[in-house]
């Protein structure tokens, strides 16, 4: 009677231990990976339309036009939580952002035009970013993290544009040094 209790009970206690073991209870949870970030680059229909024109003002105006087209395919997928291709479309989007940057970045940067240019991204990329950051509010942790960086880019990126108006004619500020308010001020030495 005692083997058949002990068989009973070591075949019951190994059930035991496998469903225990099975059940997701004892599994360690896999952290959330993030996406990889998107490819930059410019897309072959976008590449062949900016090489035919050869005016710098048209091809300015065909980018922002790229550039706001896929920027709304990001919204239209974002909305249909397509994330993975909304991701796909971010990085054509910074690549005409680059594409466009070196491009105006090889003119003369003493000339109006050159400058006017600047302007023409810099008032494009104003409507932009917060049409960024309202992709990545509704985009869950592993790819809002790629549309963040993306909207620091496009801020940098206009920054970059503004900054071609303070050309060697404007002396910029220096920062003011820190004074430790611990440390007393120093005392002049002249003696009455």
């Amino acid at each position: 009677m005692r083997f058949t209790f002990a068989k009973t009970f070591s075949v019951f206690l190994f059930a035991l231990v496998t469903a225990l073991l099975s059940n997701d209870t004892f599994a360690q949870p896999t952290p959330q990976l993030p996406s990889p970030p998107p490819m930059r680059f410019v897309a072959r229909d976008d590449k062949s339309q900016l090489n035919g024109t050869k005016d710098p003002k048209a091809r300015m105006r065909l980018t922002i036009e790229l550039a706001e087209s896929h920027l709304t395919h990001m919204e239209e997928l974002t909305s249909h939580k397509q994330f993975e291709q909304a991701s796909d479309v971010l990085g054509n989007y910074l690549g005409l952002l680059e594409d466009v940057m070196r491009y105006v970045g090889a003119m003369p940067q003493d000339k109006n035009s050159t400058r006017d240019l600047y302007r023409r991204l810099d008032i494009a990329l104003r409507a932009q970013i917060p049409r960024l950051a309202v992709m990545r509010r509704e985009t869950p942790a592993e790819f809002s993290l790629h549309l963040k960086t993306a909207e620091e880019f496009a801020r940098n990126t206009r920054s970059d544009a503004l900054d071609s108006f303070y050309g060697h004619t404007v002396l910029r500020e220096r920062p003011e040094a820190k004074v430790d308010p611990d440390k007393t001020a120093p005392q002049d030495n002249k003696r009455p």
